[in-house]
């Protein structure tokens, strides 16, 4: 909210212009174990932009889950990397509509391209156990895409997992 005053400030400072700002928020899951919700702010000023936030937390022990804590070591980065590389594939094989900035052979790589995830990744875990991992609109696609989310099979991550407690 502070920035977005300060949008305004300097928009009157500049003779005016119109800013829209919406924010919310959406529950994904809410079970006896999990509760993730997402955090969403739609900033509209001529085109639009969104930012979804999520927050996982483990209701019996009371503590928000990090991505880095549901696993070993960091070689879940990769294997999760992989994974999403492959779903951008086989969607983008399905429907032409679909678009992912990920390098295919022969292609330059511009530096927008999708290489890997991050370690602290915006994700949540859904109704079913499964770990969804999200992007922001422009994160790994033109805008038009959206935020996109991907479910991640279990049995890719299953060997990377400090317990199957949270992840089914």
């Amino acid at each position: 909210m502070k920035k977005f005053q300060s949008e305004i400030e300097q928009l009157k400072k500049e003779g005016g212009g119109h800013l829209g700002l919406d924010t919310g928020y959406e529950v994904k899951t809410d079970n006896d174990r999990i509760f993730s919700i997402g955090r969403y702010v739609v900033e509209t000023s001529g085109s639009s932009s969104e930012e979804v936030t999520f927050d996982t937390i483990d209701k019996v022990n009371q503590i928000l889950i990090t991505l880095p804590m549901l696993f070993k070591d960091e070689q879940y980065i990769d294997r999760i990397s992989q994974n999403i590389k492959e779903q951008m594939i086989e969607q983008m094989k399905a429907d032409p509509d679909i678009v992912y900035w990920i390098p295919e052979s022969g292609d330059e790589m511009p530096t927008d391209m999708f290489t890997s995830i991050t370690k602290d990744q915006s994700f949540y875990i859904n109704n079913d156990g499964k770990l969804v991992i999200v992007f922001n609109k422009y994160e790994v696609g033109p805008g038009s895409m959206g935020s996109v989310e991907f479910v991640i099979p279990t049995e890719v991550i299953a060997g990377d997992l400090v317990s199957q407690k949270y992840i089914q």
